[in-house]
């Protein structure tokens, strides 16, 4: 099992002093879009896609004006995850499986790209996008993405206990190495995928908390405007809440067995061996 860190989409958001609070940071400011191309030796599968290729040249259309804005999103093709395949020096159409954290476009806008591939994803976040309820859903995903009808394997519910959290092992097709756990809040199916490397196990929090210090277990904190968005695109408070605490839990009690990262944290991705750069773990 091999697991590379890739960046599928670099943001630069408008106010960055409120996004990142260590004094003297020159990087001030910057997000990335972190997602994982994993070699089990007989098959390649993504966890999350990032932005897309339609974000290249048509951002303000695929991702939504807003966001665009507010992040400065797209345009680089470089940084495409059918580009990071390339770059690790495989074939985009050999990604058999893509497990999806949510339906946010910055983690399924690339979806599109790999059409043929098996999307595992839990079946109360398929039903948030399939069918939004809330003026909030219906702006966070955008039908374009989900035009070319994936090919989707949802699951109901989590049946096992892995480290404190339920969680689905039995992924259809994938090894048991490959789990989906649930970490509702961010949106309603909201998940994070945990991955057994072999010398320990991986967790993509993915939009469950931005920045890593929320995880601070005696003194959680993050930039004021970090709080605030996160505020502003939660659709289930108490719960997103609630499994920060479980996570901050996860790193205090269990951080020498599990490594937890969330998708948008540049120097979480830098741990791994660069921001800009695929890694391997």
């Amino acid at each position: 099992m091999r697991v590379h860190h890739i960046d599928c989409g670099a943001m630069r958001p408008l106010g960055g002093r409120l996004i990142d609070d260590r004094p003297g940071l020159l990087r001030r400011g910057e997000m990335v879009t972190h997602c994982l191309l994993i070699d089990t030796g007989a098959q390649l599968v993504l966890v999350d896609t990032g932005l897309g290729t339609p974000s290249v040249d048509g951002a303000r259309d695929w991702l939504g004006r807003g966001l665009v804005a507010a992040f400065r999103l797209g345009g680089d093709a470089g940084e495409t995850a059918v580009a990071r395949v390339r770059g690790l020096g495989h074939d985009p159409a050999d990604v058999s499986d893509i497990v999806l954290t949510h339906g946010d476009g910055d983690h399924a806008g690339g979806l599109v790209d790999f059409p043929d591939a098996n999307v595992h994803v839990f079946a109360e976040e398929l039903r948030a996008l399939s069918a939004p309820r809330t003026r909030l859903e219906r702006t966070r995903y955008r039908r374009a993405h989900f035009a070319h009808r994936p090919r989707w394997i949802p699951y109901e519910d989590a049946g096992e206990r892995w480290f404190g959290f339920e969680a689905v092992r039995a992924l259809k097709g994938l090894p048991p190495e490959i789990l989906l756990v649930p970490l509702a809040g961010h949106t309603r199916g909201h998940a994070g995928v945990a991955v057994d490397t072999g010398a320990g196990w991986l967790l993509h929090a993915g939009d469950s908390y931005f920045h890593r210090g929320e995880l601070d277990a005696t003194s959680p904190h993050c930039p004021p405007g970090i709080g605030l968005f996160q505020r502003m695109v939660e659709s289930r408070r108490r719960e997103r809440l609630a499994n920060q605490r479980h996570l901050r839990e996860l790193v205090h009690d269990h951080g020498d067995r599990v490594t937890v990262f969330s998708a948008h944290c540049a120097d979480e991705l830098d741990a791994f061996g660069g921001s800009r750069g695929a890694a391997s773990a």
